[in-house]
């Protein structure tokens, strides 16, 4: 069973970096991990939660959320407000009759699958359709 820890993740900036999201908590079986800004509210945060159904099977969520937050000043007053905020959700479900080793590929391959040099980046980044 893994502990819960620091998820370093690394972006795709022209010098990639890597941002370090830390354990916030664990409430009904989910972890929290969070990138913090200093504002709460600007916080970017990547959740984790493992649900086994009736029948056996398994659901692994990640989901994350990047907010955007910029300074917003009014009668001299600054507070930071966020402007937009992108969400993702990745959700597996794997049979209770799966193995290990199935399990290994399907996160493979889908972790594949967002390769920048693949077209389903088009899709992601520049929100292109397909044809």
């Amino acid at each position: 069973m893994p502990q819960l820890a620091n998820l370093i993740l690394t972006d795709r900036a022209g010098t990639p970096v890597n941002h370090t999201y830390v354990p916030r908590d664990i409430v009904s079986n989910v972890a929290t991990v969070v990138e913090s800004t200093g504002v709460p509210v600007g916080d970017k945060r990547v959740t984790l939660s493992l649900r086994n159904t009736a029948g056996g099977n398994s659901i692994v969520t990640i989901r994350g959320v990047f907010p955007i937050v910029n300074d917003q000043t009014i009668n001299g007053v600054t507070t930071p407000v966020v402007v937009r905020t992108a969400y993702v959700d990745f959700e597996f479900k794997f049979s209770a009759t799966s193995t290990e080793q199935e399990r290994k590929d399907v996160v493979g391959l889908m972790q594949s699958s967002l390769d920048a040099s693949k077209w389903p980046n088009d899709m992601l980044t520049k929100l292109q359709g397909v044809y």
